[in-house]
C-alpha cells in the first residue's frame, strides 16, 4: 500500500473515531473514561472539546516520549485530527441525542462498535499508535504490568479525575469499559485484522522512506 492511500486510510480512522466518541457522549447515559475526563476538563476551563482532546493528547505523546516510545505522523494526525473532527460534528449538529435509557444504550453500543471499526482503520497503515495507546504500552514496559492492567488502571484515572471535574460518570461508562475490548477483538476477528503484525513507523523513518521514493 503505497503512502497516499496508508494516509487516507489513517485520516478516514481518525473520522470515523471522532464520530464514534460523540455518537456515545450523545448517548447521553454516561460518558466512555476518557470522555469523562475531556468533558469534565472541557467544563472546566471552558474550551471546546476538541481543543481539550488534542491538548491532552499532546501532553501524553510528550510524556510517552519522555517513557522511551516511539511516535510516528500516525500518533501526531491522531491527537490533532481527532480533536479538529469532533469541533465540526459538534458544529454541524447532526447527531441525535438519546431520550431513553433504551435508545441511549443502543446509540451507546453503536458508538463503540464505530470506534472499533475506526481502531482497524488509523492502525493498519502503520504510521504510529494513538498518544493513549502509546501512553499504555509505556507504562506496561516500565511497570512490568499487562496491558490490559496499564489500560485499566489509566482509563479508571481518567474516569475519576474527570468525574470531579464535571464529567458524567453513569450506566454508560461501565458498558463502555465492559464492551469495548470485545467490540474490538472481534470486529478485528471479522476483518480478519491482526494489530499485532503490523511494524509501526516512526516519523524519522517515513520521512526517510519518501525521501528514498524521491
Amino acid at each position: 500500500m503505497d503512502f497516499f492511500k496508508r494516509l487516507c486510510k489513517l485520516i478516514v480512522g481518525l473520522f470515523l473515531y471522532a464520530l464514534g466518541i460523540m455518537v456515545t457522549i450523545n448517548a447521553n447515559i454516561g460518558y466512555s473514561p476518557w470522555d469523562v475526563f475531556h468533558v469534565g476538563v472541557s467544563k472546566a476551563t471552558g474550551l471546546s472539546l476538541g481543543t481539550i482532546s488534542i491538548s491532552v493528547g499532546f501532553i501524553i505523546v510528550i510524556i510517552t516520549s519522555l517513557l522511551g516510545e516511539k511516535f510516528g505522523i500516525g500518533t501526531i494526525l491522531n491527537m490533532i485530527l481527532i480533536g479538529v473532527f469532533i469541533d465540526i460534528i459538534i458544529k454541524l449538529d447532526f447527531l441525535p441525542v438519546g431520550k431513553s435509557f433504551l435508545q441511549g444504550t443502543a446509540m451507546l453500543l453503536i458508538g463503540l462498535e464505530i470506534i472499533a471499526f475506526a481502531t482497524y482503520f488509523y492502525i493498519s497503515p502503520g504510521f504510529g499508535a494513538g498518544p493513549r495507546d502509546g501512553l499504555m504500552v509505556a507504562l506496561s514496559r516500565k511497570l512490568g504490568l499487562s496491558i490490559g492492567i496499564c489500560r485499566s488502571i489509566i482509563e479508571f484515572v481518567a474516569a475519576i479525575g474527570g468525574y470531579f471535574l464535571g464529567g458524567m460518570l453513569g450506566v454508560g461508562t461501565v458498558i463502555a469499559v465492559l464492551s469495548i475490548g470485545f467490540l474490538v477483538q472481534n470486529t478485528f476477528k471479522i476483518i480478519g485484522f491482526d494489530p499485532k503484525a503490523i511494524k509501526h513507523e516512526s516519523v524519522k523513518t517515513t520521512i526517510s522512506n519518501l525521501t528514498k521514493k524521491r
